[in-house]
């Protein structure tokens, strides 16, 4: 039986050396996995707009074709209901219930612009109501 006393007896722990080594590894692994998601919130985002953009595009185009190929006189004529002139009425739509927010910069306007030319930084959606076009109204994100 050893004595409490000898080297053999006693219970091993870590050194500090070990424990550096560990945190250092740590250190390591966190330095390469937060910036990874340091950027998450501007993608979700942007890819929600997008989406928002997308859907837009698909229900101007339903309208257009239950409209005899005109497209809404404004964004807001797609959430109501209207006749094939384009008048309010009970044949067609509403096509949205609203217009989407556009979460890049948080603006839910809408500038009529015929031909689009976005030049600012406003947000927002820039809709040409003589060709049924919409874009984000936005100089970064205006070639989506």
């Amino acid at each position: 039986m050893l004595s409490r006393g000898t080297r053999r007896g006693w219970r091993r722990g870590f050194t500090l050396i070990e424990v550096l080594i560990v945190v250092v590894i740590l250190a390591v692994l966190a330095a390469t996995v937060v910036p990874q998601y340091k950027d998450v919130t501007n993608d979700a985002k942007y890819n929600t707009t997008v989406f928002n953009l997308q859907g837009m595009r698909a229900q101007i185009e339903l309208y257009k074709a239950q409209h005899n190929g005109n497209p809404p006189a404004a964004l807001s004529d797609l959430t109501i209901s209207t006749d094939v002139s384009g008048a309010p009425g009970p044949d067609y739509g509403p096509y949205m219930i609203n217009i989407p927010t556009e979460n890049i910069t948080g603006s839910s306007t809408t500038s009529a612009q015929s031909p689009i030319n976005v030049t600012g930084t406003t947000g927002g959606w820039a809709y040409d109501a003589a060709s049924g076009e919409v874009r984000i109204n936005h100089t970064s994100y205006s070639t989506l």
